[in-house]
């Protein structure tokens, strides 16, 4: 469990910079990085220099935490995450979701580039999550659980956040934007699913497939963050298309979508 020390360290820190607290916190996924480059008065920070953060090798995460001001709301962005197939603990993966909450905010977006199980969903889709499932087998709140960060069994049956949920739908819909809703897989990586288990995880009730997003929103539940997760469908999971998978491609179509992700996105800042 994450030490408070080390949590307050890493946010006075960042706070000593900003000088005041953000209200809405987004982990950009890959590809997804570049909506960052739009905030304004932005203070930009690499990882390296934030006491405890980690550092992703992961292409397309530029290990910065971007903070300023996004459609008139305070926000403080990663642009990158890390990965559970990395190397990295979850406690090392979740940590910044625990400094963002001590930062100030109380929204979460997190977003991801991830594989469509669903076949009647198209790469280039974005879809809402609207739960998730587990399939890697731990949970980054196993250990001794620490009541100042939260409670030692959190309710997990409402982690996306309804009225959240509702209000991208809207938006979406005023905007002509096609959004899916569905149920992401949480997959460890790093080597992609065989076919057969996609089938298994389409029999499991999965739409989508990623390596990311499940451990930090756990997290943030545990922590009583709102949380709205929006992944980008870059390519049709394993054996739905007789092509391989590489991550170029996970890469050049979330750049694809971009102005779309971005557009929903901003939308959604200006009514939360």
């Amino acid at each position: 469990m994450h030490k408070i020390d080390e949590i307050m360290s890493a946010s006075d820190y960042i706070k000593s910079l900003i000088g005041y607290e953000p209200e809405v916190g987004m982990i950009l996924g890959s590809g997804l990085g570049d909506l960052a480059d739009d905030i304004e008065d932005a203070v930009i920070i690499p990882y390296e220099e934030i006491p405890f953060f980690s550092k992703s090798e992961a292409e397309g995460h530029s290990n910065e935490l971007v903070i300023g001001k996004l459609e008139g709301k305070n926000v403080v962005a990663m642009k990158g995450r890390y990965h559970y197939y990395e190397g990295y603990s979850l406690d090392e993966v979740t940590f910044p979701v625990r400094v963002m909450k001590a930062l100030g905010i109380n929204k979460l977006i997190i977003t991801n580039a991830c594989g469509a199980v669903n076949t009647d969903f198209n790469p280039g889709d974005l879809m809402l999550i609207t739960d998730h499932l587990n399939l890697v087998g731990t949970n980054p709140l196993i250990g001794r659980n620490n009541a100042e960060l939260g409670p030692r069994f959190p309710d997990v049956s409402k982690v996306y956040d309804r009225e959240m949920r509702s209000l991208a739908l809207k938006i979406a819909k005023e905007e002509g934007i096609t959004l899916q809703q569905g149920v992401y897989g949480w997959w460890s990586g790093p080597v992609y699913e065989t076919p057969a288990e996609i089938r298994m995880i389409r029999i499991l009730g999965g739409d989508a497939i990623g390596m990311s997003t499940v451990p930090e929103a756990t997290v943030a539940v545990h922590s009583g963050l709102r949380v709205l997760g929006i992944s980008c469908l870059t390519n049709m999971a394993c054996g739905i298309l007789d092509q391989p998978l590489s991550h170029d491609e996970v890469i050049e179509v979330a750049g694809k979508v971009r102005s779309k992700f971005i557009k929903l996105i901003k939308s959604i800042l200006t009514e939360f």
